[in-house]
C-alpha cells in the first residue's frame, strides 16, 4: 500500500511585487491632519467671538470713574442682549455705524452699562441717569430729574484700601487714613440717591466743583444721559467732548450691554511672568458682587 508524501508549507509571497508598500503601508499612522486642525481653531474662534459680541463678555474696570461700586481692577462680566444689538455689539467694533438697535429697548434708569463714546472706539462705563424726553439738572451737587430733587442721603464714608490700582492720590490724598489693622485706606464721603424709579446706588461726592451744577438738558429721542458714581472724577454727560467728556446725552445705539456682577478684583501687583502673584493680587470680598441698584419703593 502506497502513502502520499509529507505536505510541504507554501512559503508567503508578501505583498506584490509591483505594490511593495501594501499591507504595510496601510498599518503607518497617518500624519496630522494641519488644514482640518486650522479649521477647527477657526470654527472655535468665531465661536468665543459670537458670544462675546451677541452672549457677554468680561470687562475691565480701567479708572476710578465709578467708585464705590466699581474699583479700578475689577473684572466683571457685560451682557450683550438686554438692549438689543447694534454696531457696538461685536467686540471690535467692525461694522459700519448705524442708527438704532435690533430687538431694541432702553435701558432702565439706574442701569450700569458700557458705551462707545461718539468720537472714540474704546468702551467706557458709567450709570444711566435719564432717558428721552427726561429733563435732568444738577445745583450744588443736587440732581434734578423731571424737575424734582433726586433723594440724596448722606452714608457712613467708605473706606477702600489702598493698593497699587487704588493709590488715593490726586485729590484724593487727603483722604488717606490708617486703620486700626495699621494699613491705609481712602476714606471717602458717600452720598445715597434713589431715582423715582426706586433704584438706590451709592455715589462719592467731595465738595463742590465745576461738575456739580449744570443747566436743564432735555433728553431727545434716541438717547440717554449717564455719568458716572464717583462725581467728582469722572468724564460723563456732563464733560465737554473737549475735555474727553460725553459732550451731552448719547446716542442709545452706543450702548454696548448691561454690567452683572463683578468676577474677581486684582490690586495691581500681578505679573504674567510670576503665577503666584496671579493669587496673592486677589482683593478678597469682591467676587460675586452684583451690579444691579437695589430698588427701594418708588416715588410717584
Amino acid at each position: 500500500m502506497s502513502s502520499s508524501p509529507p505536505a510541504v508549507p507554501t512559503p508567503d509571497p508578501g505583498p506584490p511585487a509591483d505594490a511593495p508598500d501594501g499591507a504595510a503601508a496601510a498599518d503607518k499612522p497617518k500624519g496630522t491632519d494641519w488644514w482640518g486642525e486650522i479649521k477647527g481653531i477657526f470654527w472655535l474662534v468665531l465661536a468665543v467671538l459670537a458670544f462675546h459680541s451677541f452672549v457677554a463678555k468680561p470687562f475691565y474696570i480701567p479708572s476710578e470713574s465709578m467708585m464705590p461700586a466699581l474699583l479700578t481692577g475689577d473684572r466683571l462680566v457685560v451682557t450683550k442682549y438686554p438692549y438689543g444689538w447694534s454696531w457696538v455689539s461685536p467686540s471690535f467694533h467692525v461694522l459700519p455705524r448705524w442708527h438704532g438697535r435690533l430687538f431694541g429697548r432702553l435701558p432702565e434708569r439706574g442701569d450700569i452699562v458700557i458705551l462707545t463714546p461718539p468720537d472714540r472706539t474704546s468702551d467706557l462705563i458709567k450709570r444711566v441717569i435719564a432717558l428721552p424726553g427726561d429733563t435732568v439738572e444738577m445745583v450744588d451737587g443736587t440732581l434734578y430729574l423731571n424737575g424734582r430733587a433726586v433723594k440724596r442721603v448722606a452714608r457712613p464714608p467708605v473706606r477702600i484700601p489702598i493698593d497699587a490700582n487704588s493709590p488715593c492720590d490726586g485729590n484724593l490724598v487727603a483722604h488717606q487714613v490708617s486703620g486700626p489693622d495699621g494699613h491705609l485706606y481712602c476714606e471717602l464721603p458717600v452720598y445715597r440717591e434713589t431715582l423715582p424709579n426706586g433704584r438706590s446706588y451709592d455715589t462719592i461726592d467731595l465738595g463742590l466743583t465745576d461738575l456739580d451744577n449744570f443747566s436743564k438738558v432735555t433728553i431727545p429721542a434716541g438717547r440717554v444721559w449717564v455719568m458716572g458714581d464717583n462725581r467728582d472724577n469722572s468724564a460723563d454727560s456732563r464733560v465737554p467732548i473737549s475735555e474727553e467728556g460725553l459732550g451731552g446725552p448719547i446716542p442709545w445705539e452706543n450702548i454696548g450691554g448691561r454690567a452683572e456682577f463683578i468676577t474677581f478684583s486684582l490690586d495691581g501687583t500681578s505679573s504674567w511672568i510670576n503665577p503666584l502673584s496671579w493669587f496673592t493680587a486677589l482683593r478678597g470680598g469682591r467676587a460675586g458682587t452684583s451690579l444691579h441698584p437695589a430698588r427701594e419703593g418708588a416715588s410717584r
